[in-house]
């Protein structure tokens, strides 16, 4: 950077029924802006922008509590529940003319605020996107680890570029973010989208903690959504698996088909009936099967080209 002058950054954290969380969550994280800004690494101009994303309980008032009681507060309001994914984007594109910089985060503070300094660090070096990255795992249960080393290695394997043990936490620069506003895509993946966009990019390793409060948002079955969407979303390589297992079972079907036909004629085997029930029941689940992946490519490309809005912001506590 030519320009070494402290830089505006904004912390753009979406919220859904985080009531639990808020107050700690707006304390740490002014303390931690504070101190980035005594230390002259970003402006004072800088802010912490809380997305309410249609929450049910009581996250706009108190987000709407903090914006009056702290100036470095700023709030978000989508006029209905749009996703995760569609609130941190609405947030970033509503904060992008107003900073140099954004980095995204959750409200539970699971990301350690403490990398905060690395990201900006890396901005400052040339950097337009800089990666969270989890340095391991030892919090998460098997399973939890399980699932998530399965999620990066399918999507590598369906072609999707995608960084490891990264979710949501990285920082943007203005040139960044106006880029991403180009992604014109109702079906939204943020974490394969990103990485399309190109420029200098970097990563920043942490641990992450344990939520302090409140529920997570993203129970088993969201997470198995989130990863489907995020396959069908950038690879087509299901269909053509699709098509490549027709082909094989056609060929099975053949070589079962002479093999059963010498066995009845030398007398060796009578009941085809198995034969034939098996066949039927594996061609009508492989039938089914492609018909519901090749539905769900359908079903997307019906949501893209209706081209309905990402997000409404309802109103903007700036």
């Amino acid at each position: 950077m030519t320009d070494q002058s402290p830089k505006i950054l904004y912390l753009v954290i979406p919220c859904y029924n985080e009531q639990e969380v808020l107050d700690e969550t707006a304390a740490q994280l002014t303390a931690k802006m504070d101190s980035m800004i005594q230390s002259g690494l970003i402006s004072k101009d800088s802010k912490i922008a809380f997305v309410n994303d249609g929450s049910k309980d009581k996250t706009w008032e108190i987000i709407t509590r903090l914006h009056s009681d702290n100036d470095m507060i700023c709030g978000i309001k989508l006029s209905r529940n749009k996703g995760h994914q569609n609130a941190l984007l609405g947030g970033l594109m509503t904060v992008k003319e107003h900073c140099d910089m954004a980095i995204s985060l959750d409200a539970d503070l699971q990301d350690d605020i403490g990398v905060l300094d690395e990201f900006v660090k890396k901005y400052y070096e040339g950097c337009e996107v800089v990666y969270g990255v989890r340095s391991k795992r030892q919090t998460d249960t098997f399973f939890k680890r399980f699932t998530a080393q399965s999620f990066y290695k399918l999507m590598k394997a369906f072609g999707v570029e995608i960084v490891n043990d990264h979710a949501d936490y990285r920082l943007l620069s203005k040139r960044a973010l106006d880029e991403l506003e180009n992604f014109k895509e109702v079906n939204l993946f943020l974490r394969g989208i990103v990485p399309l966009i190109g420029f200098k990019s970097d990563k920043v390793y942490y641990e992450r903690h344990e939520r302090f409060a409140g529920e997570s948002k993203y129970p088993l079955k969201k997470m198995l959504n989130f990863a489907f969407d995020g396959i069908t979303s950038f690879s087509v390589k299901p269909i053509r698996m699709i098509s490549s297992l027709g082909g094989i079972m056609l060929i099975l079907s053949v070589i079962a088909f002479i093999i059963y036909l010498i066995l009845f004629c030398i007398g060796v085997c009578s009941a085809t009936w198995a034969f034939t029930l098996i066949s039927v029941w594996a061609v009508g689940s492989l039938e089914l099967l492609a018909i519901g992946i090749i539905g769900e490519y359908i079903g997307k490309a019906y949501l893209e080209t209706k081209a309905r809005p990402k997000f409404i912001i309802e109103e903007f506590l700036k």
